[in-house]
């Protein structure tokens, strides 16, 4: 059996790197490079690089799935792009041109085709990762930096079982602020979580629930994905409504998250985006009037949160088991990322598996994407 044989029937999650990179220079003098591919292998350095003293690190996450007629399509692809982008932009780094990152994209999982898994939420993930390359030492932006894409075939982060997770406030630490980095995808911004998610691990939960910076009581995100609410307003289907704490900078802009926003109402459940307190979620759990929650992301999918904890209180959604709303619209987010559902917002961009370089072609005009 192949290592991508043996990676697609049981990926786990980034347990296995596909073959290839591609690899995307910038310099002050000269601007953004083609992209060039090159086999999966170490970075060498400089130990003055500006990346390890002043950490100018951005990074996306994203995903192609296999469709039903063998081909593969990204998700989403542009709107990653823009979301690097701003990300770098926040760190004085340079954006890369969409279109750049969208050829980027398509000829690693053309190279790596035979990688993508097929069952459903299984994917071939992408990480684009930009960092400063330039060897100084003085706090000032770098005139150097490389972006690598790598690719992993996975299963969501939590499992494909999507079995309901615990989570934990994080009390009186502090993740972000307004006019921080809360919202941008740098590597910083995750090492902030680091320490607290370990506290929390070793109490037996599987996730931080961040509060905010100021008052510590309003919900913002996981450490890596966005939540949302089911709050019973009413008897019957009609008698829910869904609400995500509001992006003000202090979160991430989740790209799943703007899916499921999409996808409840293309559903008839009323949504809203909403300021919502820890004090309100203990209680609203307890009395039955929020009946469920859940985590969302591009590594995790969508995912159950079956009992938060809070200052040494827990309470329980429903019965702790996953509730019919998240399974709803995580069955409706897989099924148009597979492209079982009509893909009615134009979310998938589908992958030729015929690209000049697959071929030995130093063309460069041969456009990655089925539809150019």
């Amino acid at each position: 059996m192949s290592d991508a044989a043996a990676a697609r029937r049981d990926p786990g999650f980034c347990r296995f790197h596909t073959e290839h990179t591609i690899v995307v220079d910038w310099s002050a003098e000269a601007g953004w490079s083609d992209w060039s591919v090159e086999p999966y292998g170490s970075i060498v350095l400089d130990p003055a690089a500006m990346v390890l003293h002043y950490g100018q690190s951005v990074f996306e996450g994203l995903k192609a799935f296999r469709q039903p007629d063998g081909s593969a399509a990204l998700f989403r692809p542009a709107d990653h792009a823009r979301r690097l982008g701003r990300s770098a932009s926040r760190l004085a780094m340079p954006e890369m041109p969409v279109d750049l990152f969208l050829e980027a994209c398509a000829e690693l999982v053309a190279l790596d085709d035979d990688w993508i898994p097929d069952e459903p939420g299984q994917a071939l993930y992408l990480r684009p990762l930009m960092i400063a390359t330039e060897a100084q030492v003085g706090l000032r932006d770098s005139r150097r930096y490389r972006c690598v894409f790598l690719a992993y075939p996975v299963d969501p982060c939590f499992g494909r079982d999507f079995a309901p997770i615990s989570v934990e406030t994080s009390g009186e630490s502090v993740r972000a602020v307004r006019g921080g980095m809360g919202e941008a995808k740098c590597s910083g911004n995750y090492a902030a979580s680091l320490m607290v998610r370990r506290e929390a691990l070793a109490r037996g939960f599987n996730e931080v629930l961040w509060l905010d910076g100021l008052e510590r009581r309003w919900v913002e995100e996981l450490s890596g994905m966005n939540v949302f609410f089911v709050w019973r307003d009413g008897d019957g289907p009609d008698g829910v409504r869904l609400t995500t704490p509001p992006c003000q900078g202090t979160i991430v802009r989740g790209i799943t998250r703007d899916c499921v926003l999409t996808l409840a109402r293309d559903l008839g459940i009323r949504v809203a985006e909403e300021p919502t307190t820890i004090d309100g979620v203990m209680a609203g759990a307890r009395s039955g009037r929020l009946v469920e929650m859940f985590a969302c992301g591009t590594a995790a999918v969508v995912v159950p949160v079956g009992r938060v904890a809070d200052a040494g209180a827990s309470a329980v959604f429903g019965d702790g088991r996953e509730g019919p709303v998240t399974a709803r619209l995580r069955n409706a987010f897989i099924e148009i990322q597979h492209g079982i559902r009509p893909d009615t917002h134009g979310w998938l961009r589908t992958v030729r598996n015929d690209l000049a370089s697959v071929h030995g072609s130093t063309d460069r005009q041969l456009r990655s994407w089925a539809d150019a």
